[in-house]
């Protein structure tokens, strides 16, 4: 095809997109691209040529992309496109099961631009499909969605969100349950087969005229299921006040009244929400990127936390079912009157340690409880399961497989992802995990011993296991297989001062998981690196582990700053190694 003949292609492609799309704000924008590259302006057909690459494909995370026109976007057309194909299979999967009440669906969204409007046209196709369909009555946290799928038996649930991704984006998560999908997944995102047998019924569904939309019909759920869930994750009153002073925020997100409650409900009363942050607002304007784990996005919670004196710090992400956490440590204090003390935030591999030993105390010596985590997190949660006598389980990455441990009593991902009550929500779940981190800090107050103190027990118990990440975004998503390529073809033949024993390709058989994009490095020392694409966020992310044993509590500083110094010469190797 020449170069003349695919210009023409993809403005036709895109003049037919325009003519269908019922949204008038997408279809101007898409008039005016082809305008412009109809003028000859270069840029606008290379923003057409990208909307038109291809079609949206579930991901770790369902569907995520920038608000826009075209496939390749998140809009009104797409989104009504993959309702119709999700109900689909949803009606079929039903059927098969055999006779009984219609299918039903659950549907959320958060606080994000479109998010009410994409959440609205699901529910209208899910309606017209036979679907008994409930609408949540405002912008909710993705925790309490995930707690209705099971608490409302329903065979499909749709979270309208793009968690922690810029302000441009949106997003539409997908969890299965009731008699679409077998009995240990029903409440969790999908997976293979569902994710592509929903695409073939995407890809199947006709012109998006074409989608019967009821206008009416499906149920508002009242506004106390909010209450419902809280009931669910914090039972019963906290009996005394927990004297626990701590500094909250929910990133312009939809959890700060959700969290806050749940603290309330658990004794927690002296909260202090940062209250720049506090309202719900999808500019989120006081942070570069609405994720707790960029560098500056704490900034605010951290002020507020000197400000007030606070014991801990918690942050939500904007859909809540992360949460990140900061911890005081000894520090001179400041000119504004602020306490002697500085900040220091957890890594999600610290906070998991923590609440995975708490599981592992809980659960002691039963074979029927187990702890889980995904590959790409540390390998201390393991140990300390053996250690307890309790099974562990690795994962591919993502909570959608985590959930799926038979017998989980604690899952966790390195990046801020906890289930606390896999019972209650089959998911990360960024409140409950906020009461269960609460909880054990306050715990520790009353006996004089921090956070800190438990995760210096646990490196001393089995060794110190130190992480840290390399993140590298990129403009133009091709960069990603070429630079995997190249650290598959000439891996490193040392990391850190020890050599390379293991590359291993995880999308080959033989690891003891499911194939999956990324490669695996092990030293002779036991460090580890992991480098896979990730699932969210045009990004390549690279995991770093290294593991020290540690005599005594006094070497423990010496050993911190000798783990921290081989991290970073890791890092800038492995940088080194992929061409950065």
């Amino acid at each position: 095809m020449t170069t003349d003949s695919r210009t023409g292609a993809l403005l036709d492609a895109a003049r037919a997109w325009a003519a269908a799309d019922p949204d008038p704000v997408t279809r101007a924008e898409l008039e005016a691209l082809l305008r412009a590259a109809g003028d000859g302006d270069a840029a606008a057909r290379a923003d057409l040529a990208d909307r038109f690459s291809g079609t949206l494909q579930f991901g770790t995370a369902g569907l995520r992309a920038a608000l826009g026109a075209g496939p390749m976007r998140m809009n009104r057309v797409v989104v009504l496109r993959a309702a119709a194909g999700l109900a689909a299979h949803v009606v079929a999967a039903d059927t098969a099961a055999g006779p009984g009440r219609r299918p039903r669906a659950v549907v959320g969204y958060d606080a994000r631009r479109r998010s009410d409007v994409f959440a609205r046209d699901t529910a209208a196709v899910f309606t017209a499909a036979g679907i008994e369909t409930l609408l949540m009555p405002a912008p909710l946290p993705t925790p309490v969605l995930a707690w209705a799928v099971r608490a409302h038996g329903a065979e499909v649930g749709v979270m309208v969100t793009a968690s922690h991704n810029p302000p441009a984006d949106n997003g539409y998560k997908v969890y299965l349950g009731g008699r679409a999908v077998e009995p240990e997944a029903r409440g969790c995102q999908i997976v293979a087969p569902h994710d592509r047998m929903i695409a073939r019924r995407i890809a199947a569904v006709g012109p998006v005229a074409g989608i019967p939309q009821a206008q009416d019909g499906w149920t508002v759920l009242p506004r106390g299921v909010e209450q419902d869930y809280l009931d669910a994750v914090v039972p019963g009153p906290a009996g005394a006040e927990r004297p626990l002073r701590i500094a909250l925020t929910p990133m312009h997100g939809v959890g700060g009244a959700t969290t806050t409650e749940a603290l309330r409900r658990a004794g927690f009363a002296d909260v202090h929400v940062v209250p720049e942050q506090a309202e719900p607002d999808p500019d989120f304007p006081t942070v570069a990127f609405p994720n707790p784990e960029e560098p500056g996005a704490l900034d605010l919670a951290l002020a507020t936390a000197r400000a007030v004196g606070a014991d801990l710090v918690l942050a939500n992400d904007p859909d809540a079912d992360r949460v990140a956490v900061a911890v005081p440590v000894p520090g001179d204090g400041g000119d504004d009157g602020s306490t002697g003390q500085d900040w220091r935030m957890l890594r999600g591999d610290e906070v998991g340690a923590l609440l995975g030993h708490a599981a592992a105390e809980r659960c002691a010596g039963r074979a029927d409880a187990v702890l889980a985590s995904s590959i790409v997190s540390s390998r201390l949660l393991g140990r300390i399961a053996a250690a307890a006598g309790i099974p562990h389980r690795e994962t591919l990455t993502g909570f959608k497989w985590i959930a799926r441990v038979p017998g989980l009593a604690f899952g966790y991902e390195e990046a801020l992802g906890y289930c606390t009550e896999p019972d209650v929500v089959r998911d990360k779940d960024g409140i409950s995990a906020a009461v269960a981190v609460a909880v054990l800090a306050d715990g520790l107050r009353a006996q004089g011993r921090t956070l800190q103190d438990v995760l210096d027990d646990l490196a001393l118990a089995h060794g110190l296991h130190a992480t840290d990440q390399l993140g590298i975004r990129v403009a133009d998503l091709g960069r990603i297989p070429v630079m995997t390529a190249a650290l598959r073809d000439a891996p490193p033949a040392a990391l850190g001062g020890s050599d390379v024993v293991e590359v291993a390709d995880l999308s080959a058989p033989g690891t003891g998981l499911p194939p999956t994009e990324g490669l695996r490095l092990l030293t002779r020392d036991g460090a580890r690196v992991i480098v896979r694409p990730s699932g969210t966020e045009p990004k390549l992310k690279c995991y770093l582990e290294v593991v020290s044993p540690v005599a005594t509590r006094a070497a423990l500083p010496a050993v911190r700053a000798e783990a921290h110094e081989r991290l970073g010469r890791i890092r800038a190797e492995l940088e080194a190694a992929l061409g950065i």
